[in-house]
């Protein structure tokens, strides 16, 4: 198993755990009770740092079995919307009053495939962490590239790629998304 050889035996095994964790907590029990106290619960419990009053709804999490839920920093008054989707190859972190509306990506890594893919020499494989400053808004559908900062106060509109980082106090729009103007 050629996936098995290039992620080694301690990875793979934290990835069966994790997918365990998904389909039990995560789909089952988290959506019998649908309480995202329940999401937040069991995710502090797997080593994830989220501060008070932060709601996480029906997020979907990927590459657990690289920097895992240690790699994931909420801080208060969050909110994480219904199918968001964040990649923990490298860490995520979400400073107070970060906003994420429904559908937002955050990639962490970029892969094209195994080690002797033909594209590898064109695109190594790379992760980089994600910050998103307090304060600022993610809009639905957002996708947000690895090594991102998004900075304070930030507004990030619906459907954008963001691909560099984002200066404080911004509003930015668009594929790639761009600045449209500055809030003060």
């Amino acid at each position: 198993m050629k996936a098995i050889d290039e992620t080694g035996a301690k990875k793979t095994i934290r990835f069966v755990l994790y997918v365990f964790y998904e389909v039990l907590i995560h789909r089952i029990i988290s959506h019998l009770l649908y309480f995202p106290q329940v999401r937040k619960f069991s995710l502090q419990i797997l080593g994830s740092k989220i501060g008070n009053d932060s709601i996480i709804m029906d997020v979907k999490f990927f590459n657990w079995h690289h920097t895992g839920p240690k790699g994931l920093k909420i801080g208060d008054r969050c909110f994480i919307g219904d199918e968001a989707m964040l990649d923990l190859y490298d860490n995520v972190t979400l400073e107070n009053d970060v906003t994420l509306a429904q559908r937002v990506l955050v990639l962490t890594h970029m892969n094209v495939g195994y080690k002797n893919h033909p594209l590898q020499k064109y695109f190594p494989k790379v992760s980089k962490p994600v910050v998103l400053k307090e304060g600022c808004f993610i809009g639905a559908s957002v996708t947000i590239l690895p090594g991102v900062t998004v900075g304070e106060r930030s507004f990030v509109a619906a459907g954008s790629i963001v691909t560099s980082n984002i200066p404080k106090e911004s509003v930015f729009a668009g594929v790639p998304a761009k600045l449209i103007r500055k809030i003060k």
